[in-house]
Protein backbone atom coordinates (compact mmCIF):
# COMPACT_ATOMS: atom_id res chain seq x y z
CA UNK A 1 0.00 0.00 0.00
CA UNK A 2 2.78 2.41 0.87
CA UNK A 3 4.87 1.79 -2.61
CA UNK A 4 1.06 2.21 -4.68
CA UNK A 5 0.59 6.07 -2.50
CA UNK A 6 4.16 6.89 -3.16
CA UNK A 7 3.73 6.14 -6.92
CA UNK A 8 0.67 7.68 -6.95
CA UNK A 9 1.89 10.89 -4.87
CA UNK A 10 4.64 10.67 -7.67
CA UNK A 11 2.33 10.85 -10.35
CA UNK A 12 0.10 13.76 -9.10
CA UNK A 13 3.30 15.79 -8.61
CA UNK A 14 4.16 14.97 -12.25
CA UNK A 15 0.56 16.44 -13.17
CA UNK A 16 1.21 19.55 -11.37
CA UNK A 17 4.14 20.36 -12.64
CA UNK A 18 3.99 19.63 -16.26
CA UNK A 19 1.86 22.30 -17.27
CA UNK A 20 4.59 24.76 -16.04
CA UNK A 21 7.50 22.70 -17.68
CA UNK A 22 5.28 22.00 -20.74
CA UNK A 23 5.23 26.50 -20.85
CA UNK A 24 8.92 26.33 -20.30
CA UNK A 25 9.60 24.00 -22.88
CA UNK A 26 7.20 25.87 -25.70
CA UNK A 27 9.27 29.18 -24.83
CA UNK A 28 12.37 27.76 -25.42
CA UNK A 29 11.29 26.71 -28.66
CA UNK A 30 8.95 29.59 -29.76
CA UNK A 31 8.25 30.53 -32.28
CA UNK A 32 7.51 27.08 -34.57
CA UNK A 33 4.57 28.64 -35.78
CA UNK A 34 2.63 31.40 -37.58
CA UNK A 35 1.96 34.50 -34.91
CA UNK A 36 -1.06 36.25 -35.52
CA UNK A 37 -0.93 39.69 -34.28
CA UNK A 38 -5.23 40.74 -33.62
CA UNK A 39 -5.65 44.73 -34.80
CA UNK A 40 -9.37 45.68 -33.21
CA UNK A 41 -9.50 48.52 -35.45
CA UNK A 42 -10.47 48.14 -39.44
CA UNK A 43 -7.66 47.63 -41.89
CA UNK A 44 -6.62 50.48 -43.25
CA UNK A 45 -6.21 52.53 -39.87
CA UNK A 46 -2.81 53.84 -38.50
CA UNK A 47 -2.84 50.55 -35.95
CA UNK A 48 -3.63 48.20 -38.53
CA UNK A 49 -0.98 49.44 -41.08
CA UNK A 50 1.34 49.97 -38.49
CA UNK A 51 1.51 46.48 -37.27
CA UNK A 52 1.04 45.30 -41.04
CA UNK A 53 3.81 47.12 -42.11
CA UNK A 54 6.13 45.85 -38.86
CA UNK A 55 5.05 42.28 -39.35
CA UNK A 56 6.98 41.99 -42.51
CA UNK A 57 10.59 42.49 -41.29
CA UNK A 58 9.57 40.45 -38.27
CA UNK A 59 8.77 37.58 -39.47
CA UNK A 60 11.48 37.28 -41.53
CA UNK A 61 14.01 38.27 -38.29
CA UNK A 62 12.03 35.37 -36.01
CA UNK A 63 11.54 32.79 -39.42
CA UNK A 64 7.38 32.14 -38.87
CA UNK A 65 4.77 33.83 -40.95
CA UNK A 66 3.38 36.90 -38.68
CA UNK A 67 -0.81 37.53 -39.84
CA UNK A 68 -2.09 40.47 -38.77
CA UNK A 69 -6.13 40.03 -38.69
CA UNK A 70 -8.56 43.10 -38.12
CA UNK A 71 -11.46 42.01 -35.29
CA UNK A 72 -12.82 45.66 -35.14
CA UNK A 73 -16.20 46.59 -33.42
CA UNK A 74 -17.27 48.44 -29.47
CA UNK A 75 -14.29 50.61 -29.83
CA UNK A 76 -11.42 48.11 -29.97
CA UNK A 77 -12.72 45.73 -27.16
CA UNK A 78 -14.46 42.71 -29.28
CA UNK A 79 -11.06 42.40 -30.40
CA UNK A 80 -8.77 43.40 -27.51
CA UNK A 81 -10.97 40.68 -25.35
CA UNK A 82 -10.40 37.71 -27.95
CA UNK A 83 -6.69 38.55 -27.40
CA UNK A 84 -7.41 38.33 -23.48
CA UNK A 85 -9.07 34.80 -23.98
CA UNK A 86 -6.32 33.67 -25.70
CA UNK A 87 -4.23 31.12 -24.69
CA UNK A 88 -0.92 32.49 -23.27
CA UNK A 89 1.98 31.07 -26.02
CA UNK A 90 2.64 33.70 -27.58
CA UNK A 91 1.35 33.25 -31.05
CA UNK A 92 -2.07 35.66 -30.36
CA UNK A 93 -0.50 39.00 -29.47
CA UNK A 94 -2.90 42.34 -29.73
CA UNK A 95 -1.91 45.31 -31.60
CA UNK A 96 -2.45 47.67 -28.50
CA UNK A 97 -3.47 51.33 -28.88
CA UNK A 98 -3.83 54.52 -26.80
CA UNK A 99 -7.71 53.70 -26.51
CA UNK A 100 -7.07 50.80 -24.73
CA UNK A 101 -6.21 52.93 -21.82
CA UNK A 102 -8.81 55.27 -22.64
CA UNK A 103 -11.44 52.04 -22.95
CA UNK A 104 -10.56 51.05 -19.30
CA UNK A 105 -12.72 54.00 -17.84
CA UNK A 106 -14.80 54.87 -20.35
CA UNK A 107 -16.57 51.28 -20.59
CA UNK A 108 -16.46 50.24 -16.53
CA UNK A 109 -18.48 47.40 -17.41
CA UNK A 110 -16.11 45.43 -19.53
CA UNK A 111 -15.26 41.69 -18.59
CA UNK A 112 -11.46 42.21 -18.72
CA UNK A 113 -8.93 44.78 -17.31
CA UNK A 114 -6.96 45.47 -19.51
CA UNK A 115 -4.02 46.93 -17.32
CA UNK A 116 -4.17 43.37 -15.72
CA UNK A 117 -4.94 40.40 -18.14
CA UNK A 118 -2.12 41.44 -20.57
CA UNK A 119 1.16 42.13 -20.86
CA UNK A 120 3.52 44.64 -22.49
CA UNK A 121 5.51 43.45 -24.90
CA UNK A 122 6.94 46.54 -27.16
CA UNK A 123 6.42 50.21 -27.95
CA UNK A 124 5.70 50.15 -32.05
CA UNK A 125 5.83 54.28 -32.06
CA UNK A 126 4.26 57.19 -30.63
CA UNK A 127 1.31 58.66 -32.62
CA UNK A 128 1.12 62.28 -31.66
CA UNK A 129 -1.78 64.55 -33.21
CA UNK A 130 -1.62 67.75 -34.47
CA UNK A 131 -3.81 71.00 -33.76
CA UNK A 132 -5.09 72.37 -36.56
CA UNK A 133 -7.58 75.52 -36.62
CA UNK A 134 -10.16 76.64 -39.58
CA UNK A 135 -8.74 79.53 -41.96
CA UNK A 136 -11.49 81.40 -40.27
CA UNK A 137 -9.90 81.38 -36.91
CA UNK A 138 -7.31 84.94 -36.31
CA UNK A 139 -5.32 82.60 -34.04
CA UNK A 140 -1.65 82.58 -35.42
CA UNK A 141 -0.54 80.56 -32.39
CA UNK A 142 -1.00 78.71 -29.43
CA UNK A 143 -1.00 81.46 -26.95
CA UNK A 144 -3.16 83.19 -29.18
CA UNK A 145 -6.47 80.70 -29.72
CA UNK A 146 -5.95 80.21 -25.98
CA UNK A 147 -6.99 84.29 -26.11
CA UNK A 148 -9.97 83.65 -28.52
CA UNK A 149 -11.33 80.96 -27.37
CA UNK A 150 -11.38 82.53 -24.19
CA UNK A 151 -12.72 85.78 -25.38
CA UNK A 152 -15.44 83.89 -27.62
CA UNK A 153 -16.69 81.54 -24.73
CA UNK A 154 -18.81 78.29 -26.08
CA UNK A 155 -18.47 79.44 -29.32
CA UNK A 156 -15.77 77.31 -30.46
CA UNK A 157 -16.85 74.11 -31.85
CA UNK A 158 -14.14 71.40 -31.46
CA UNK A 159 -14.45 68.98 -34.06
CA UNK A 160 -13.31 64.80 -33.28
CA UNK A 161 -13.23 61.49 -35.15
CA UNK A 162 -15.94 60.64 -32.22
CA UNK A 163 -16.33 60.46 -28.11
CA UNK A 164 -14.03 59.05 -26.42
CA UNK A 165 -12.03 58.71 -28.93
CA UNK A 166 -7.91 59.49 -28.15
CA UNK A 167 -7.78 62.78 -30.20
CA UNK A 168 -11.37 64.10 -29.08
CA UNK A 169 -9.48 63.13 -25.24
CA UNK A 170 -6.53 64.96 -26.35
CA UNK A 171 -8.42 68.40 -26.88
CA UNK A 172 -10.52 67.63 -23.26
CA UNK A 173 -7.12 67.47 -22.18
CA UNK A 174 -6.35 70.75 -23.92
CA UNK A 175 -9.74 72.18 -22.58
CA UNK A 176 -8.88 70.77 -18.92
CA UNK A 177 -4.93 72.45 -18.90
CA UNK A 178 -6.30 75.54 -19.92
CA UNK A 179 -9.40 76.02 -18.46
CA UNK A 180 -11.18 76.94 -22.00
CA UNK A 181 -14.74 76.60 -22.63
CA UNK A 182 -15.29 74.52 -26.37
CA UNK A 183 -18.12 72.53 -27.78
CA UNK A 184 -17.11 69.11 -28.63
CA UNK A 185 -18.73 68.39 -31.94
CA UNK A 186 -18.30 64.70 -32.71
CA UNK A 187 -18.49 63.32 -36.53
CA UNK A 188 -19.37 59.86 -37.50
CA UNK A 189 -17.75 61.10 -41.28
CA UNK A 190 -15.00 63.43 -41.89
CA UNK A 191 -15.08 66.69 -40.47
CA UNK A 192 -12.52 68.40 -42.21
CA UNK A 193 -14.92 69.69 -44.90
CA UNK A 194 -17.01 71.35 -42.11
CA UNK A 195 -13.58 72.39 -40.35
CA UNK A 196 -11.84 74.05 -43.70
CA UNK A 197 -14.98 75.46 -44.16
CA UNK A 198 -15.46 77.39 -40.71
CA UNK A 199 -18.24 75.28 -39.54
CA UNK A 200 -16.42 73.81 -36.34
CA UNK A 201 -13.30 75.94 -35.43
CA UNK A 202 -10.32 73.59 -34.18
CA UNK A 203 -9.57 69.72 -34.19
CA UNK A 204 -7.04 67.65 -32.38
CA UNK A 205 -6.12 64.95 -35.56
CA UNK A 206 -3.22 62.72 -36.78
CA UNK A 207 -1.01 64.33 -38.87
CA UNK A 208 -1.31 62.02 -42.12
CA UNK A 209 -4.97 63.23 -42.91
CA UNK A 210 -4.22 66.80 -42.82
CA UNK A 211 -0.71 67.28 -44.11
CA UNK A 212 -2.01 68.15 -47.57
CA UNK A 213 -4.31 70.85 -46.00
CA UNK A 214 -2.04 71.99 -44.03
CA UNK A 215 0.68 72.37 -46.99
CA UNK A 216 -1.92 73.90 -49.48
CA UNK A 217 -3.15 76.47 -46.49
CA UNK A 218 -6.90 75.07 -45.96
CA UNK A 219 -6.03 74.56 -42.55
CA UNK A 220 -3.54 76.27 -39.59
CA UNK A 221 -1.43 73.91 -37.73
CA UNK A 222 -0.94 75.63 -34.42
CA UNK A 223 0.85 72.77 -32.53
CA UNK A 224 2.13 68.93 -31.90
CA UNK A 225 0.57 67.06 -28.56
CA UNK A 226 4.11 65.33 -28.28
CA UNK A 227 6.07 66.55 -25.55
CA UNK A 228 8.39 67.88 -27.42
CA UNK A 229 8.44 68.54 -31.40
CA UNK A 230 7.81 65.87 -34.20
CA UNK A 231 10.34 65.26 -36.65
CA UNK A 232 7.80 65.48 -39.39
CA UNK A 233 7.24 69.04 -38.32
CA UNK A 234 10.58 70.28 -36.58
CA UNK A 235 9.18 73.84 -37.01
CA UNK A 236 5.88 73.13 -35.19
CA UNK A 237 5.97 73.98 -31.58
CA UNK A 238 4.54 71.74 -28.87
CA UNK A 239 1.74 72.60 -26.91
CA UNK A 240 3.83 72.06 -24.19
CA UNK A 241 5.73 74.93 -25.11
CA UNK A 242 2.66 77.41 -24.35
CA UNK A 243 0.84 74.73 -21.63
CA UNK A 244 3.40 73.34 -19.26
CA UNK A 245 3.03 69.41 -18.52
CA UNK A 246 0.30 69.45 -22.00
CA UNK A 247 1.14 65.92 -23.97
CA UNK A 248 -1.75 64.06 -25.26
CA UNK A 249 -0.26 61.53 -28.21
CA UNK A 250 -1.68 58.73 -28.90
CA UNK A 251 0.70 55.34 -28.83
CA UNK A 252 0.86 51.84 -31.09
CA UNK A 253 2.09 48.82 -29.63
CA UNK A 254 2.29 45.05 -29.12
CA UNK A 255 0.83 43.33 -26.07
CA UNK A 256 0.18 39.37 -25.40
CA UNK A 257 -1.66 38.08 -22.96
CA UNK A 258 -1.47 37.64 -19.05
CA UNK A 259 0.98 34.56 -18.30
CA UNK A 260 2.36 34.52 -21.40
CA UNK A 261 6.27 32.81 -20.64
CA UNK A 262 8.88 36.03 -19.91
CA UNK A 263 11.22 34.22 -22.60
CA UNK A 264 8.60 34.76 -25.29
CA UNK A 265 8.17 38.40 -24.13
CA UNK A 266 11.76 39.35 -23.90
CA UNK A 267 12.12 37.34 -27.15
CA UNK A 268 9.46 39.67 -29.08
CA UNK A 269 11.05 42.83 -27.18
CA UNK A 270 13.97 42.22 -28.87
CA UNK A 271 13.51 41.08 -32.28
CA UNK A 272 10.57 44.23 -32.72
CA UNK A 273 12.99 47.02 -31.18
CA UNK A 274 15.21 45.74 -33.33
CA UNK A 275 13.28 45.82 -36.19
CA UNK A 276 11.37 49.91 -35.12
CA UNK A 277 14.90 51.15 -34.75
CA UNK A 278 15.81 50.29 -38.71
CA UNK A 279 17.05 53.72 -39.88
CA UNK A 280 14.82 52.71 -42.93
CA UNK A 281 11.57 52.14 -41.04
CA UNK A 282 12.29 54.78 -38.47
CA UNK A 283 11.97 56.84 -42.35
CA UNK A 284 8.96 54.79 -43.30
CA UNK A 285 7.09 55.44 -39.79
CA UNK A 286 7.81 59.20 -39.21
CA UNK A 287 6.46 59.59 -42.87
CA UNK A 288 2.62 58.09 -41.74
CA UNK A 289 3.44 60.67 -38.22
CA UNK A 290 4.41 57.93 -36.24
CA UNK A 291 7.69 58.59 -33.32
CA UNK A 292 9.90 55.71 -33.04
CA UNK A 293 10.89 55.18 -29.18
CA UNK A 294 12.12 51.40 -28.29
CA UNK A 295 10.95 50.76 -24.79
CA UNK A 296 11.56 47.55 -22.26
CA UNK A 297 8.31 45.36 -21.39
CA UNK A 298 8.40 47.33 -18.00
CA UNK A 299 8.61 51.19 -19.82
CA UNK A 300 6.00 50.46 -21.67
CA UNK A 301 3.87 49.11 -18.80
CA UNK A 302 4.55 52.41 -17.53
CA UNK A 303 3.79 54.20 -20.11
CA UNK A 304 0.08 52.23 -20.76
CA UNK A 305 -0.69 52.62 -16.37
CA UNK A 306 -0.02 56.35 -16.63
CA UNK A 307 -1.92 56.59 -19.86
CA UNK A 308 -5.10 54.81 -17.58
CA UNK A 309 -4.50 57.04 -14.88
CA UNK A 310 -4.49 60.36 -17.17
CA UNK A 311 -7.07 59.66 -19.13
CA UNK A 312 -9.16 58.15 -16.48
CA UNK A 313 -8.86 61.62 -15.20
CA UNK A 314 -10.16 63.60 -17.89
CA UNK A 315 -12.65 61.28 -18.41
CA UNK A 316 -14.00 61.80 -15.00
CA UNK A 317 -13.40 65.95 -15.66
CA UNK A 318 -15.24 66.18 -18.72
CA UNK A 319 -17.84 63.44 -17.84
CA UNK A 320 -17.62 61.67 -20.56
CA UNK A 321 -19.76 58.92 -21.47
CA UNK A 322 -19.53 55.79 -23.81
CA UNK A 323 -21.77 56.22 -27.27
Amino acid sequence: MKLRRRKFLHLAAGTLVSPAVSRIANAQAYPSRPIRIIASLPAGLAPDVVARIVAEPLSQRIGVPIVVENKPGAAGNIGTEYVVRSDPDGYTLLAAISGNAINASLYPNLTFNFVRDTLPVALLGLTPYVMVVSPSVPAKNVPEFIAYAKANPDKVNMASPGTGTAPHLSGELFKMMTGLEMVHVAYRSSFLPDLISGVVQVAFIAVAPVAGYIKSGDLRVLGVTSASRMDMLPDIPAISEFVSGYEGSGWLGICAPKATPPAVVERLNKEINSVTSDPAMKARLTELGVGQASMAPDQFGSLITDAVDKWAKVIKFASIKAE
